[in-house]
């Protein structure tokens, strides 16, 4: 198997940072009407893809992910709009469905979904759910929305939210609007992503790319396990964009940092150090450089992790709203040409014969190995 550089996929992910215009931080409601504007410039420069993740923070603007999409359809024709993840396990699917069959019909056929379980869990208390119950909740939502895509009447009946009793929603959303399921690493996901036959949304924030090859062998085989056709692999990582390798690291470091640093305090982890960034940028998954050292970058990982589509996460909090434009332009009218060129020079060949990171019991569970 080979990665194919005609049907390649570039995609934008926001998660709804607020921007600075002119030295000053711009409002929320700038903000909102900015992710509308960046969705125009995105299909203009010939990106396939414009995603808004779900946060709930300060400094975030992305928690009506579905409203912003609605106004996006109605400005653009062709990019395909959608989420960087919903968290669907503090989402009523019943009113998720809804809301997407409505930006489907906006968009004439243009949306899709990344469903996730929550790296960041803000929402669980906010919306009134025990982190405790987080597998189990994604689990049983999960099954109750697939069943509203794929079945014209359902009668369901659950934990988490109350009973249907043949329930038939309006508007309809049209079978093969895509779902995919997120994931950041583990296997469990991975395997469900196969069982339900839904295509692989891997979110590659730290740490080697090619790492995640194990996981791309574990979902193949689950696939094939489950009777699947081979679905779409696709890689969301952080990044910027710059003229040159020095001007976007610099630009980059200065809004990076503070973020991860809150990060890191929050959860636990090491704060960012210089050394540590830049080991991300030239091994890791920070894809901050010129056009030429992104697009080999996002080769390489095409290559290593059979990856049919890539989304780059080009918004951070206060990054400068020209910095941000500017990226967005290089990345449609440079880097992704360049990457396809380099695609078509070498796809790469994709064997099975690197060790899943973990084994499928009989009853298709991931065992971890």
């Amino acid at each position: 198997m080979t990665t194919e550089a005609s049907g390649f996929e570039f995609g934008l992910n926001s998660f709804g940072d607020v921007a600075t215009d002119g030295g000053r931080v711009q409002t929320d409601a700038e903000a909102v009407r900015l992710l509308v504007e960046e969705a125009q410039l995105a299909e203009s420069v010939g990106l396939d893809v414009f995603s808004v993740g779900e946060h709930y923070k300060e400094d975030q603007v992305d928690s009506a992910t579905p409203v912003v999409l609605a106004a996006a359809a109605q400005v653009t024709s062709t990019i395909g709009l959608g989420t960087s993840v919903t968290v669907l396990s503090t989402q009523d699917p019943v009113r998720l469905y809804q809301e997407f069959a409505t930006v489907d019909a906006l968009s004439q056929g243009r949306t899709h979904l990344v469903l996730g379980r929550a790296s960041a869990i803000e929402s669980f208390p906010l919306f009134g759910y025990d982190i405790a119950e987080y597998e189990e909740i994604f689990e049983e939502k999960l099954d109750l929305f697939l069943r509203l895509m794929h079945e014209d009447r359902v009668t369901w009946s659950g934990k988490y939210r109350s009973a249907l009793d043949d329930v038939r929603l309006h508007p309809r959303m049209p079978e093969g609007v895509p779902a995919w399921i997120g994931i950041g690493g583990s296997p469990d996901s991975v395997v469900r992503a196969a069982r339900h036959g839904l295509p692989l949304m891997m979110a590659i924030i730290g740490g080697r790319p090619e790492r995640f090859a194990g996981h791309v062998e574990l979902y193949l085989r689950a696939l094939a396990k489950f009777g699947h056709q081979e679905l779409p692999i696709a890689q969301h990582s952080l990044g910027l964009i710059a003229e040159t390798d020095d001007e976007a690291k610099n630009v980059h470091w200065k809004h990076w940092q503070p973020v991860v640093t809150e990060i890191s305090k929050e959860r636990g982890f090491y704060p960012p150090t210089p050394e540590r960034y830049a080991e991300e940028i030239e091994h890791g998954a920070l894809y901050v450089g010129s056009p030429e050292t992104v697009a080999q970058k996002i080769a390489a990982a095409a290559r290593a992790n059979h990856l049919s589509r890539f989304d780059l996460k080009y918004d951070l909090r206060h990054l400068p709203r020209e910095v941000r434009e500017s990226s967005i332009r290089l990345f449609g009218e440079r880097v992704a040409p360049r990457v396809k060129e380099l695609l078509t020079e070498d796809p790469g060949d994709w064997y099975l014969t690197r060790r899943p990171v973990a084994q499928i019991t009989k009853d298709g569970k991931a065992v971890h190995v």
